[in-house]
Parts: structure tokens; C-alpha cells; sequence
């Protein structure tokens, strides 16, 4: 049968028929029933029969007035072998509440970046299963499991979020080749029981670490999110005009980021971040039940740092430093980065480790460094009213960047050439109207990277957001969101964390009828609008709107993997997952799946038409006042 619920699911559906279901769209991982997307399973593997099979729950726990207060306990494997493991990480909530980031930890080590979504009066609940295969060398021991899930209750902000975290192992025939060790950078808390996640730009996100001497492989994996004025980073205006209609209404820094790796100092490689958007965030209504892309599993960047081997491979302390950077300008067309930007961004890193023969050391050559200054272009322009007062403000931001690090290694086992290549492009143009109440950005980043081991990656993230706030002589007031953006990955080779493909190259459905993929292609798409209306004299507020977001995961072959400034040409895809959902106000009407073109599920209901339970805020101002905000924060 192609098709069947999971009775975990089914029965979780049947005893809270009321609550709201959220859903983050994305490929089906692989479990040991089959493939599954949290609630149904199709094309089963089989693998339920064979060798090590053990599902243990790691947590079980609310989060309350939690803030500073996570959930700590003690993780241990099970006594079988196993090289896959799947997380299910299913949550409950019900009231007034914001979204919430959550991390969660093996002692010193982020795992898993989340967030919540935004509860109702009568109640929701999500289940999303990440796939852990690549933390293999830290799932086979025993862990201290720190969840950190920072919440605020009081008399207004009532939601609690039900967490239950479970562990799937199980055994697969696949060659996906986990690191042999897994290090962080981090503030290192995990001792006190705390999170480990710096607060830039107030810390400095720097570690200082002695490396093993016999490694032949080494990346690093970034997780960096923007909280309070850098939530909406991708809308923040010029520093030159940053005042335009007054100080402190505005954020500044460019609408441009880069996160920076640099090993003792040297830049090591970058990241353009894709814009994250939490479930309250624009207008909440844009994502209920259908939450932003990579809102419930944030994804990270990695850079391939094999060219450093040479020198990190010396026996001596180094230091891996993250920094945030946006643009400083001078009025006049010209920006430079500005290696800071406002309050504030979280951040953690890993470095992944593939070891050589036991009591080996790894030389090589000295590093060819060609990492040139980006190319930036800035500009704006203010308009005045009869007046003479500032009401609008129009900017566009451009970057380029292209940057290649090498150098020759030699390992116990072979010696070869080590290189890491980018190359990256990135566009804003933005609008201010109506005195900085009303605007539209317009950003596209797209880049290529490449490792001398075979891995590639190109991105897309085109987004555009236009939102209007006006107000009443009572203080109420309403936001309106029109919103479209997308994701675009293409990866060739094998990439440190799973691409979705390892969910489906062990099926023997697949294997019998297409050749060996390359790589994958995800490619995601949403649009909608919503409506937020307050009465803060009444504290109360409804959201409302429509959201549709289409999904393509397809196995590609590529015309070659050698490293090169651009993506090889495809020869060859095959679409193996494809999910088109539609939600109006608060309600899926529409929910269309296929395996290879077979349906997995299909739902279509009619809309309900409710607006969804009010809830208030005790912050106004400007639209970026009433929506900036991160966590703690209410």
C-alpha cells in the first residue's frame, strides 16, 4: 500500500481533533517504515525488519517561564548498532503567545536550531522529523541533552509549548560518510547547564582550539540567526540615511549580511544568510498553518576549511571567529563592510573532522589566499513633503564577491590539492513611504561554492516584501503584507549535513529505476497576504490571510564535479517529491503530494472563514517597533 498514517499520528490527530496543525514543507526523510512527512509514510523501505531498530524518547517537558531555564538531561545510544537516526520533535501550545527560538544541545554542541509557532485560543500542534545521521560520532556516545526553549508566562502571554523530542535507530545500506569527530564553537555553557550561543555583537563568537594533527578532511557549519533589529535584517536601510525620519525608527547597517568565518583572522570563507521568517513575523496570519520556510529546522552553511590543514594541523591552539557583518556607506556610493551590525544576532559553529591513520600528521604547502574586497555599490535618495519633513526614502544595495583559498595537503594516505571557492551576488532595492509607515523590498542572493573534494552548492533566495501600517485617532491600528520568495538549492557531491537525497537513494524503488543521482535540486516557492488589526486600548488584535507555497525535491545529474566559480550544467533530473499547500485564514484547503509521481496524500477541504483568536501587544510605534521583535522579548 502506497499510502499509510502512522498510528502515532493518527492517534495524536483523533485526541486533539481541535487543535490546529502546523506545517513547515519539505522533502520526507526516511525512517525505518519508510519514507515519512511527520504524518503519513509512503514507498516503506523495509528497514523495519533488518538489525537495529529502537525508538527512545530524549524528552518530555514543558516550557513554561522558561527563559534561562532549559530542559537538561542525560542522552544514552542504545546497545545495537546503527548508522541512521531520526529526531521527531512534536510540540502542543495553546493561548497568547510569540514565536520562540529553540536550540538543542549535546553538552557544548548545537544540534538543532527551531522555533515555534504562534498559538491560538484553541490550541495547535506540529510534528517535524530531522534526519541526525551526520551527528553520528556523537550519537554513539552518552550526552549530556540540553533543550533551550527561552518562554515568558504572565497574565497576557499564557502559551506553553508541550515538547516531546523522540529518537528513531535504525540500520541502512547507504555510503554516507559522517565526520569522526564533531567540535564546537560556542560560549562552551553546556557544563552549566546552559545554552551555548553567542549574542553578537556584544560577544565575540571566537574559540580558540587545538586540533587533531592527523585530519584529511576539516568544514566548518554555521548557525546564525538575527533576533530584535536584525530579525527583519533584509529590510534595514543605508547607514547614511539611517535617520531619516528620526533617530531610532530605523534599522541600519544596509539590508545586507554576511556571516564571516576567519581562522586566526584569516577569512576562511563567508555565508549570505537566507531570510528566516518566524511564525509572528510581517503579519502572523501570512504563517498559520503554513509556517515560513526552514522556520521549525534552520538550516546552516558550511565552508570547507581543508586548505587550512597544513596549518591547523601544527599541534597548536587556533582560533575560529563567526562575525556578523553588514555595510557602513558614506552618502556618496561607496560602502565597505562594517564587521558589526545591531543587536543582535545568535550564533554557533562546528567543526567536522575526517581523521586519518591513528598517529599520522598532516603537512602541506603554504595557503594561496586570493580573497579580495567585495564589490559594493549603495545609494539613496530622500523625498520631503510641502513641509520640507522627510517622507520617503528609496535605496538599492549591491555586493559581489568572489574569493579562492588553497593549498597542497599531504596525509598519511594520499596527498592532493585543497581548495574552497565562492562566488556570490546580491541585490536590494527598497522603498520608504509615508514617512517610513509603508514599505517594499525587493533582495536577491544568489552564489556558487565549491570544495576540491567534490561538493557544490548553488543558491537562490529571491524575496519580496510590501507592507503598509496606518493608524486611527483611537491608536488602533492595521498592518497589510503582500509577500513572494523562494528557496533555490542545487548540491553536488556530498555535503556535510543530509540534502534529502540520502532519504531516498537506499529504496530499492529507486535504485531499480533510475541511475545513480550526483545531487539534489530543492526548489520552494511562497507567496501571500495577510492582515493584522490592533485595538491596543482594548488589547486586542486579529490576523488573517492567505499563504501558498509550492515544493519541488528532484535527483540531478551533473556534467562534472571538479570546483569551479559555477555550478555544472544538469544533464539529467528526476523529480522524486513535489507538495503543493494552500491556507486560507488559518485553514488548509489544499494539500497535493507525490513520490515520483505517484500521490502521496491529498487533502482538499473549504475554508472556514474565522479569524483567528486576538491577541495584543504592548509595543506601537512603527511597524518595525510592533513586529521587531526576539526572543525574550514581548
Amino acid at each position: 500500500m502506497l499510502l499509510r498514517f502512522l498510528s502515532s499520528a493518527f492517534v495524536l490527530v483523533q485526541a486533539q481533533a481541535v487543535l490546529l496543525q502546523d506545517i513547515q514543507v519539505a522533502p520526507p526523510v526516511l525512517t525505518p517504515s519508510g519514507l515519512t512527512n511527520g504524518s503519513s509514510v509512503g514507498f516503506p523501505s523495509g528497514l523495519g525488519s533488518q538489525g537495529c531498530v529502537v525508538e527512545q524518547v530524549l524528552v518530555d517537558h514543558v516550557f513554561a517561564y522558561s527563559y534561562g531555564q532549559p530542559f537538561v538531561g542525560t542522552y544514552k545510544p542504545p546497545s545495537c548498532n546503527f548508522n541512521r537516526v531520526t529526531w521527531n520533535l512534536t510540540v502542543t501550545s495553546r493561548g497568547r503567545q510569540f514565536d520562540r527560538l529553540g536550540a538543542i544541545y549535546f553538552g557544548d554542541i548545537e544540534l538543532w536550531r527551531t522555533s515555534t509557532a504562534e498559538p491560538t485560543q484553541n490550541g495547535i500542534f506540529w510534528t517535524y522529523i530531522k534526519d541526525m545521521s551526520w551527528a553520528l560520532p556523537l550519537l554513539q556516545e552518552p550526552q549530556k541533552l540540553i533543550f533551550d526553549l527561552g518562554n515568558l508566562v504572565d497574565g497576557t502571554y499564557t502559551g506553553t509549548f508541550n515538547t516531546t523530542l523522540t529518537a528513531t535507530f535504525f540500520t541502512a545500506e547507504d555510503s554516507v560518510m559522517p565526520a569522526d569527530e564533531i567540535l564546537p564553537i560556542s560560549t562552551r555553557q553546556g557544563a552549566n547547564n546552559q545554552s551555548s550561543q553567542f549574542s553578537f555583537p556584544s560577544q565575540n563568537a571566537s574559540n580558540s582550539v587545538a586540533l587533531p594533527r592527523n585530519i584529511k578532511k576539516a568544514v566548518v557549519s554555521i548557525a546564525a540567526t538575527g533576533q530584535i533589529g536584525e530579525e527583519f535584517w533584509y529590510t534595514n536601510v543605508p547607514q547614511s540615511v539611517v535617520n531619516t525620519f528620526g533617530a531610532g525608527f530605523l534599522y541600519g547597517y544596509s539590508p545586507f549580511r554576511e556571516v564571516q568565518l576567519l581562522i586566526d583572522g584569516v577569512l576562511a570563507g563567508v555565508a549570505w544568510p537566507f531570510p528566516v521568517i518566524f511564525t509572528g513575523g510581517i503579519v502572523p496570519g501570512l504563517w498559520r498553518p503554513i509556517v515560513g520556510i526552514d522556520a521549525f529546522d534552520l538550516r546552516e552553511d558550511t565552508i570547507d576549511i581543508t586548505p587550512f590543514l597544513p596549518i591547523l594541523c601544527d599541534g597548536r591552539n587556533h582560533t575560529f571567529q563567526i562575525v556578523v557583518s553588514g555595510l557602513n556607506d558614506d552618502g556618496q556610493g561607496h560602502g565597505s563592510l562594517s564587521e558589526t551590525v545591531g543587536s543582535y544576532w545568535l550564533i554557533t559553529g562546528k567543526i567536522f573532522l575526517w581523521l586519518d591513520r591513528p598517529g599520522s600528521i598532516t603537512t602541506g604547502s603554504t595557503l594561496a589566499h586570493n580573497v579580495p574586497a567585495p564589490s559594493i555599490a549603495v545609494s539613496a535618495s530622500i523625498g520631503t513633503d510641502a513641509t520640507g519633513a522627510n517622507e520617503t526614502l528609496t535605496y538599492s544595495v549591491d555586493v559581489k564577491r568572489q574569493l579562492s583559498i588553497s593549498s597542497y595537503v599531504r596525509t598519511a594516505s594520499s596527498s592532493f590539492s585543497a581548495s574552497w571557492m565562492q562566488n556570490l551576488a546580491y541585490s536590494n532595492d527598497g522603498e520608504l513611504t509615508a514617512y517610513g509607515n509603508n514599505g517594499v523590498n525587493v533582495q536577491s542572493t544568489t552564489g556558487t561554492d565549491a570544495a576540491s573534494a567534490g561538493y557544490l552548492r548553488q543558491i537562490s533566495y529571491p524575496i519580496t516584501v510590501n507592507s503598509t501600517y496606518t493608524t486611527d485617532t483611537s491608536g488602533n491600528y492595521t498592518i497589510t503584507a503582500n509577500l513572494e520568495r523562494g528557496q533555490s538549492i542545487k548540491i553536488a557531491g556530498q555535503p556535510v549535513f543530509p540534502s534529502g537525497l540520502q532519504s531516498f537513494d537506499v529504496l530499492p524503488s529507486i535504485q531499480r529505476g533510475f541511475p545513480q543521482f550526483q545531487g539534489s535540486n530543492l526548489y520552494t516557492t511562497q507567496n501571500g497576504s495577510a492582515v493584522y488589526q490592533a485595538s491596543p486600548a482594548a488589547g486586542i488584535a486579529t490576523t488573517y490571510g492567505t499563504t501558498a507555497q509550492d515544493m519541488v525535491f528532484s535527483g540531478i545529474e551533473v556534467s562534472s564535479t571538479s570546483p569551479s566559480f559555477y555550478f555544472p550544467s544538469v544533464r539529467g533530473s528526476q523529480e522524486l517529491y513535489h507538495r503543493y499547500v494552500k491556507a486560507v485564514n488559518s485553514t488548509l484547503i489544499e494539500d497535493d503530494e507525490s513520490l515520483i509521481g505517484r500521490p502521496f496524500y491529498t487533502f482538499i477541504g473549504s475554508p472556514q472563514g474565522d479569524i483567528p483568536p486576538s491577541r495584543s501587544h504592548v509595543a506601537f510605534g512603527s511597524q518595525k517597533r510592533v513586529m521587531g521583535r526576539g526572543r525574550g522579548s514581548f
